[in-house]
């Protein structure tokens, strides 16, 4: 028998699959499988892919090496998790109101759904098949369900945005990865973090705060021994002002490694190289036997391979003061070394593009590689030469000028040294990554946060100082001073189509799509309180700017853009800093003279309510 490792990949810009866009775009982007993530089966003999936008499953023979079937689902897979014996297939679906599907695998028919909440994924089944677990992202739990039973017996609360989980060989604890941070922005150290559940009290335990600087974090894997857990995710050098990208002076792309016995974080190693970046590292999965971590790089294409005993052994020699590297001599130096890994990992060019979930079987490792609809193959057995195949999944489709961008949007290849890609910043389709920048658009010395860029190109202007007279020019303002390129204006106008088509998510505060009755009062109140004077439907802007009394030193008394209040549930930190965590900071600590809405005289119940409402759009 094949020794294999199974892993789960979900993610967070899965939710490119919940996009709803408008006419012939949604046609065209129906063309398209995006597959997403893969697991394996017990024997080495079958894959399961999830393809996002197709709406289904494709079953691959390894031997044959072809797509033998297609499981059809009524909505967008998320995540995928087989049971130990085979026999049936977990789907999470990304919806706002998801549901998780369990597929017979000899019928390829969904036997029956679960209920879960607003964009299942992660689905993850305990060592005895009893139980699954699975992240609700919006929801922020992590709900679990009796198999036997098939019902929900525990929602676990948990910190912003879960989108990854693994379990332990034992079953006994839960590891779940956090898309963002949770805090305020302009504090001294912004980090995205991991909580680690107790399966059997199914509470959180601890949560794991990464180096300062972490979001993005996309999969996390345990260890065969249970030893270790491993999580992917982008170290941002955010405290730094963008002047160049050089040697990771904006972003750097990273495996954290946690220390399961004693939950704490052991350390962080750079996934680049000194001249080349690791763009947006993504899905992580160990070899069976424990040899091996295998890490796609979304963003350049490729699979990284490290040899796990000797990334141990020389993390330990950094922890007792030895100089490690020119860059190393204590395990603090280990985060800020690029060529921390060098002579530990192999760096393999993939065929495909976009390569998020992975699967290992034997000494193969397969990726679900998104923007290509294939598989891509690669044998990392370091006694061959590695020859990468890129297998297609389906008849390949021309692309349009909108899949055109979302891919310009999602490759790091445009960007010089392939540091980051658009979607480093904006992970989660074109949403913001909870941190706060120094852009030279406005000056040095004046981070801001970074904005979402839903509705950038009907609300103009651009930036919170509205410096850019609209998204088109930001577009390609990025393109020249935060990815230091110059590219053919067809690629700045392929990323507008794309931006273009991003459409609001349902707000999870939504009550059978609906407003609650909080909302509902919190909406006259919006009224009242003059919100909407600024604040118009439908965009809920009024494309001016105003002094709301945000500014701070040298921007006191600037006025600002007012930003559409649509997903705004979605977009925190709040404020041009982002120092406000909760909509009621904005609406009180942050707003004592009434400029941002006159609120002062409101009660606590009120601005509840209406807190309650805006976070509904």
């Amino acid at each position: 028998m094949m020794s294999i490792t199974r892993k789960v990949v979900l993610l967070a810009p899965v939710l490119c699959t919940l996009i709803c866009l408008a006419g012939n775009a949604q046609a065209a982007k129906a063309d398209y499988l995006s597959p997403l993530d893969v697991v394996a089966d017990s024997q080495g003999r079958r894959l399961y892919i999830a393809e996002a936008t197709a709406n289904q499953i494709a079953v691959f023979d390894i031997t044959g090496g072809k797509v033998t079937k297609t499981i059809p689902l009524p909505d967008k897979p998320s995540g995928l998790a087989l049971t130990p014996d085979g026999s049936r297939l977990y789907v999470t679906s990304a919806a706002p109101n998801g549901r998780i599907h369990a597929v017979n695998v000899k019928t390829g028919k969904v036997d029956y759904s679960l209920r879960a909440g607003h964009t299942p994924i992660a689905p993850v089944i305990s060592p005895d098949g009893k139980t699954l677990y699975v992240c609700i992202r919006f929801d922020n739990n992590v709900s679990v369900y009796d198999l036997a039973s098939k019902k929900r017996s525990a929602k676990i609360p948990v910190l912003r945005e879960p989108v990854a989980a693994a379990i332990t060989p034992g079953g006994k604890l839960l590891f779940a990865a956090h898309l963002l941070p949770g805090g305020p922005a302009d504090a001294d150290y912004v980090a995205a973090e991991v909580s680690i559940i107790d399966t059997a009290s199914k509470k959180v335990a601890a949560t794991v705060k990464l180096p300062n600087g972490s979001t993005g974090l996309r999969d996390v894997c345990v260890s065969p021994d249970g030893k270790h857990a491993y999580v992917t995710h982008i170290l941002a050098r955010y405290q730094l002002p963008t002047t160049q990208l050089e040697r990771g002076w904006m972003n750097t792309n990273a495996l954290s490694i946690i220390d399961v016995s004693k939950r704490k974080l052991l350390n962080t190693v750079l996934l680049d190289d000194v001249d080349l970046g690791g763009a947006n590292p993504w899905g992580v999965a160990c070899t069976s036997d424990g040899k091996y971590i295998c890490v796609a790089h979304a963003g350049t294409h490729q699979v990284s391979v490290i040899d796990t005993a000797k990334l141990h052994e020389k993390l330990a020699r950094a922890a007792a003061g030895e100089k490690v590297s020119d860059a190393s001599s204590s395990a603090d130096d280990v985060p800020n070394d690029l060529s921390f890994l060098v002579g530990l990992r192999r760096r393999l060019n993939l065929a495909g593009n976009g390569p998020r979930g992975l699967a290992v079987v034997g000494t193969k490792v397969y990726a679900a590689e998104y923007f290509t609809d294939s598989l891509g193959v690669v044998d990392i057995n370091p006694e061959i030469r590695p020859r990468a195949k890129s297998i297609e999944l389906g008849q390949k489709k021309a692309l349009t000028t909108l899949r055109t961008g979302e891919t310009h949007f999602n490759d790091a290849s445009l960007c010089f040294q392939k540091w980051q890609s658009c979607a480093s910043c904006h992970p989660g389709e074109g949403r913001p990554d909870a941190l706060n920048w120094d852009l030279l658009n406005d000056g040095l010395g004046n981070p801001k946060n970074t904005k979402n860029l839903l509705l950038a190109h009907k609300t103009p202007p651009a930036m919170a100082l509205g410096i850019r007279d609209s998204a088109e020019i930001a577009v390609r303002a990025g393109i020249r001073h935060i990815q230091f390129a110059v590219r053919p204006e067809a690629d700045a106008l392929a990323i507008d189509e794309y931006l273009k088509s991003l459409k609001p998510l349902p707000s999870p505060h939504l009550v059978r799509g609906k407003l609650s009755k909080a909302a509902q009062r919190g909406k006259k109140i919006f009224e009242q309180a003059n919100c909407a004077k600024c604040h118009p439907a439908p965009l809920y802007t009024d494309l001016k700017k105003y002094d709301v009394g945000t500014g701070r030193d040298r921007e006191e008394n600037l006025a600002f853009d007012t930003p559409t209040l649509i997903e705004l549930w979605r977009s925190g930190p709040y404020l041009h800093d982002g120092r406000a965590v909760a909509m009621k900071e904005v609406l009180t600590k942050f707003n004592k003279d009434d400029k941002h809405g006159e609120t002062s005289g409101l009660t606590k119940k009120q601005i509840k309510d209406l807190a309650e409402f805006i976070l509904s759009l």
